[in-house]
């Protein structure tokens, strides 16, 4: 059933058309992934969808009562709300109700024998009980809690933008919703984070359409694409990687097609060129016919980027980090760090946000000075520093006026010299658009051209921070193929998983408290051996060793055995009650997020005895009946 449908829907941006009478429709639990080049229009069409923007022609018609949960792409948030406050904004019943309870739990407790709000407290309860908002509130603790958000009463407008990024995702899947739309929902995101979010997503009861960067997280979660291109909207069913194969398919039946109508129109001309004898009503419909074939379009194309930029020679020193140490607020981020960086390398630096990566970068880039060690970095290293943060471009300066502020020309791999204007188009910004203020630009074209801005100082080094962030997938995709490419060293701070499993070959790997480990090999690979090694340090209880050949049947259980079955199902009872219990305490902890987490942490552990009790319980019960029979 469908509970949106789009219309003949037209846009213009400038002198740009952004949607040429493009139709859709959005289904009941569909996932579907918007993808396009940067500059197309993607943001833009969510906005519609979501009602935050209109168009010039078109309408869009909801089933009912649809309701649309919308996350900007660069959230801005309310002044003067604290995090639960903004968390619990909805105006649905049981935002209301969640909200009424909130306030209740904190009057009592800044006067736990005032009777009055203990009344207060015990109403807000039973309104608790009535409008069945007790799930509601453990499904917020547990979101908040996954995405890393702890001080729910910190005012939004103190967080940093990753900060204001999270607390605005908890809202959107809080919120109950019919269709939930995601602008760039992994940035600022750290891994094991985007992998619970795949899970959430898959499991999410309504729709979902979603803009990202992310390739893996797009092919897990997605069963529809839409492909955004100069104007049209073309529609796939299935994920990613079967949109890879369908578009391949449709670009090589519309060439097949343009091959034979120029064919066609060759031999029409040849024959009018010969003025071969005919009727002349016949040579007019061929004259028509020809006019017709040129009138017809050949399959566009949204041009290819061209990364082809030159570096300047690397000598054999790079990077020495010797007894590195960082600290930040009293926690040591990093504690006697030694690492030599060789020519040629494609190291990722990885680990949880908040952790270092960024400062650990900054330092071996010779932005910051470490707090103990030294770092030393060598003569013939030209550094080409990618931020995840492009704040400080000039929105004033014109596209062009910003690429020539960092040179005039450039030389290719080849030796040839091209121009800033040349380089520009390289990178799909043609002459018309070299004049538009950077301000008028897409995130997605701000970043091109900050990373353009950054190749075009010829490095021979690269420091990339994030650098995959709003960038489309076609871009990120050359990307990949010039760092592949590249001659000098790449080191990168990523999140991006396929990103990583394309450019690095050895992994620096923040543990926590200043530990740092290395890791040979793809982030798949790393990933992989992690899970290995969880598996193999479980309880010697919870792995079962492989059963030796019975010498003789038993004719009843050891004495081992029959104890512990006579006590298993009473341990049972006892770690369900414990369950049960804890979920009840996770409920009652209100606003103590760390009290939360904790209690999160006890429960988990119950679950998994409460798991490896009833396996045992399962295996006692089977070896009675073989006894039995």
């Amino acid at each position: 059933m469908s509970i949106l449908k789009a219309e003949n829907l037209y846009k213009t941006y400038g002198d740009k058309t952004l949607f040429d009478h493009i139709s859709f429709h959005i289904e009941e639990n569909e996932r579907i992934g918007l993808i396009g080049p940067n500059g197309t229009g993607k943001s833009t069409l969510l906005k519609v969808i979501a009602g935050l923007e209109s168009v010039e022609e078109g309408d869009i018609a909801k089933s009912g009562s649809v309701h649309v949960e919308f996350l900007h792409q660069d959230p801005q948030l309310p002044a003067g709300q604290t995090v639960l406050e903004h968390i619990y904004s909805g105006e649905s019943a049981v935002m209301r109700t969640l909200r009424e309870y909130e306030k209740a739990l904190y009057e009592l407790g800044e006067d736990p024998e005032d009777e009055k709000r203990q009344k207060h407290l015990l109403a807000a309860q039973a309104k608790m009980d009535a409008n069945n908002a007790w799930d509601a509130n453990t499904l917020a603790k547990t979101v908040l809690s996954k995405l890393g958000v702890t001080d729910v009463t910190k005012p939004v407008n103190e967080l940093s933008g990753g900060q204001k990024k999270r607390v605005a995702i908890a809202k959107n899947l809080i919120q109950p919703a019919d269709l939930l739309i995601l602008d760039e929902p992994t940035n600022h995101l750290d891994n094991e984070t985007i992998e619970w979010l795949e899970g959430y997503l898959e499991q999410y009861p309504g729709a979902v359409m979603l803009v990202t960067h992310d390739r893996y997280f797009l092919n897990r979660v997605t069963n529809r694409i839409y492909e955004l291109e100069r104007g049209s909207l073309y529609t796939y069913k299935g994920n990613y990687e079967v949109f890879l194969e369908k578009r391949a398919e449709r670009e090589a039946q519309a060439e097949q097609k343009e091959t034979k109508r120029q064919n066609l129109l060759r031999r029409e001309l040849a024959w009018l060129r010969r003025g071969a004898k005919a009727r002349s009503t016949k040579q007019k419909a061929r004259i028509g016919r020809v006019e017709s074939l040129k009138e017809q379009k050949g399959p566009q194309s949204a041009g290819s980027l061209d990364f082809a930029i030159g570096s300047h020679r690397l000598g054999k020193q790079v990077i020495e980090a010797e007894n590195v140490m960082i600290a930040y607020g009293g926690n040591v981020l990093v504690d006697r760090f030694n690492e030599l960086v060789i020519p040629g390398e494609r190291i990722g630096i990885i680990g949880p946000n908040g952790i270092g990566k960024t400062t650990l970068l900054n330092s071996l880039a010779g932005r910051i000075t470490p707090d103990g060690g030294h770092i030393t970095i060598g003569q013939t290293v030209r550094i080409g520093y990618y931020t995840q943060d492009h704040s400080e471009m000039n929105g004033e300066l014109k596209v062009i006026e910003y690429i020539k502020e960092t040179a005039e020309v450039v030389k290719t791999e080849d030796g040839d010299i091209v121009t800033a204007e040349q380089m520009l188009e390289r990178f799909l910004f043609p002459r018309s658009m070299q004049q538009t203020y950077i301000r008028k630009l897409s995130g997605g074209e701000k970043r091109r051209l900050y990373l353009l801005q950054v190749l075009m100082q010829e490095p021979n080094v690269l420091f990339l921070d994030e650098p995959t962030n709003d960038l489309d997938t076609e871009t990120l995709s050359v990307l990949e193929d010039y760092i592949e490419q590249f001659p000098g060293v790449v080191i990168t701070v990523s999140h991006d998983r396929y990103f990583l499993d394309r450019v690095v070959d050895r992994l620096i790997v923040f543990e926590g408290n200043g530990v740092i480990s290395r890791f040979q090999g793809s982030y798949s690979d790393y990933m992989e051996q992690a899970k290995a090694k969880k598996t193999a340090e479980k309880p010697a209880a919870e792995i079962k060793p492989a059963e030796a050949e019975p010498k003789k049947k038993r004719k009843k259980l050891s004495y081992k055995d029959q104890l512990e079955w006579d006590g298993i199902e009473d341990k049972i009872a006892e770690l369900e009650e414990k369950h049960e219990q804890l979920e009840a305490d996770i409920a009652a902890a209100g606003s103590d997020f760390g009290k939360i987490q904790e209690l999160m942490a006890e429960q988990a552990k119950t679950a998994e005895e409460l798991e490896t009790a009833m396996d045992r319980w399962t295996e006692l019960s089977l070896m009675i009946e073989e006894l039995e029979s």
